[in-house]
């Protein structure tokens, strides 16, 4: 079985942070983590799910969509099997469901920015950002 669960989600007002974790578990999860990238997308109400941010299985490559550069930061903690995004300044527009993601990597380099490609999801948490 293999489980991403998200957490951290909630309503912040216009310029709060928030910090979503996704907690992988299973066993294919339980011996491998490391050989993941790891990515969030999010879907607003009306709108297609889009990328967010991926970092790859050793944490050396990472990728931002523009919307989020600067404002956004993804992590990933190897040991904990367990990936962040740290999101500050946040504005209405990020309100959506915040869904993370794993792709297996033969090796490391940036993960696909379009999610066709990649492997297991999470449920998604919401994140409400009021004006």
């Amino acid at each position: 079985q293999v489980q991403l669960v998200e957490s951290g989600g909630g309503l912040v007002q216009t310029g709060g942070s928030l910090r979503l974790s996704c907690a992988a578990s299973g066993r294919t999860f339980s011996r491998s983590f490391s050989r993941y990238a790891m990515g969030w997308f999010r879907q607003a109400p009306g709108k297609e799910r889009e990328f967010v941010a991926s970092i790859s299985r050793s944490g050396g490559s990472i990728d931002y969509a523009d919307s989020v550069k600067g404002r956004f930061t993804i992590s990933r903690e190897n040991a904990r099997n367990t990936v962040y995004l740290q999101m500050n300044s946040l504005m209405p527009e990020d309100t959506a469901v915040y869904y993370c993601a794993a792709d297996y990597q033969y090796s490391d380099y940036p993960a696909a920015q379009s999610d066709v490609s990649w492997d297991y999801w999470g449920q998604g948490t919401q994140v409400t950002v009021s004006s």
